[in-house]
């Protein structure tokens, strides 16, 4: 497979002002669409930003039992919810994902509607993003700034995925501090930060013991995305920058284990849009992302500004979802792919353990 060098890749690197609205970067948004985003690339034009939106399915009373944002007078929107270690030589902190799959037998899984305010709407001014199209990595510690030195120029990549906030990460990150971060932003590399906190109830025993409490998932979320700001800021990032909360392949099937993660990352979303930050969502396809997917169809929001979703096929592509994205569903610069891991690469004299991502997506400000 041919990559391309990373002075191609910062060619390829948009900066973008975002509307307010969800929409934007091709998600479905539960309210009226947006007026079309300005697009002012970095050293080519890119194209201009279509909407992607999805219809609004057919309310179900017992699936549905509120009224969309559309039917609700402003004054309420405000407050309304639905019912309710040593590092290892891995690049990622946990098996492949892609080992989340649905029980034998099990029902389709249907997800009740979770719609919340999305403070993006009231919004003065438009939410800036800058969107990197192109090879990136991920590794379980932010790398030596001599190792990512090494790399640039010699390698396909030009983003890193890092691992900037969560208890539950598998790795130290001692390196990674405000100063790594302009050290390597200097040399030209995207980052792509990553949050690693609270999993799925019904996700299997092993070293992520903290789980979601469905009574509480909305607020956990929200919790977490405040950790989260916390930390990026502290490393420097500006507003607009995404923060992808790491969900782990759970055992797919089990609609309440669904509910309380889907329940989480609107929360999650909710807060990070409050605080002028985007959100991410990375999981595996056939767990985290399929009922991404089928809260979007609810009508559930906010949901998260882009999908990163694991599915180690090798193919270097994020245009066709490993069939869970339909062409409706986070298509405008609002995907990465990580289709390889546990790669271990050298380049430039230095050596890493990585996984390996197509991006085409939002990253650090």
């Amino acid at each position: 497979m041919r990559y391309l060098g990373p002075a191609a890749l910062t060619a390829a690197s948009l900066v973008l002002l975002l509307a307010t609205d969800q929409a934007v970067v091709g998600m479905p948004t539960a309210g009226p669409a947006a007026a079309p985003a300005r697009v002012l690339a970095r050293t080519a034009p890119g194209p201009a930003l279509d909407p992607a939106l999805v219809p609004g399915p057919a309310r179900d009373p017992v699936f549905d039992p509120a009224p969309t944002a559309q039917q609700l007078p402003a004054q309420q929107l405000s407050a309304q919810q639905l019912p309710a270690q040593a590092a290892p030589a891995v690049a990622h902190q946990a098996a492949a994902l892609t080992e989340g799959r649905t029980a034998a037998g099990a029902p389709p899984v249907r997800l009740r509607r979770r719609l919340l305010a999305d403070p993006l709407r009231s919004r003065r001014e438009p939410l800036p993003a800058e969107v990197f199209t192109g090879a990136g990595f991920d590794a379980c510690s932010a790398p030596p700034v001599e190792t990512m030195r090494a790399w640039w120029g010699t390698s396909p990549y030009g983003a890193v995925g890092i691992y900037t906030s969560g208890r539950q990460r598998a790795c130290g990150q001692s390196r990674l501090t405000a100063d790594w971060v302009r050290e390597v932003r200097e040399m030209g590399w995207q980052l792509i930060p990553t949050h690693v906190g609270r999993q799925a109830p019904c996700m299997a025993a092993g070293g992520k013991t903290q789980r979601i409490d469905p009574a509480q998932a909305v607020q956990q979320g929200r919790e977490e995305a405040a950790e989260a700001v916390r930390a990026v800021q502290g490393l420097g990032l500006r507003v607009g920058t995404p923060v992808y909360l790491d969900v782990e392949a759970y055992p797919h099937g089990d609609s309440a284990c669904s509910q309380a993660v889907m329940d989480f990352t609107v929360g999650w979303t909710q807060a990070l849009h409050g605080a002028g930050f985007r959100s991410g969502f990375y999981s595996s396809t056939n767990s985290g992302v399929a009922d991404l997917a089928a809260a979007a169809r609810a009508g559930s929001g906010p949901l998260p500004d882009a999908v990163w979703y694991a599915n180690w096929d090798d193919r270097a592509t994020t245009t066709d979802g490993a069939g869970r994205l339909g062409d409706d569903l986070w298509a405008d610069h609002a995907r990465i792919h990580q289709h390889h891991g546990n790669a271990q690469e050298s380049y430039g004299g230095a050596a890493l353990a990585v996984d390996r991502n197509q991006v085409d997506g939002p990253v650090a400000r």
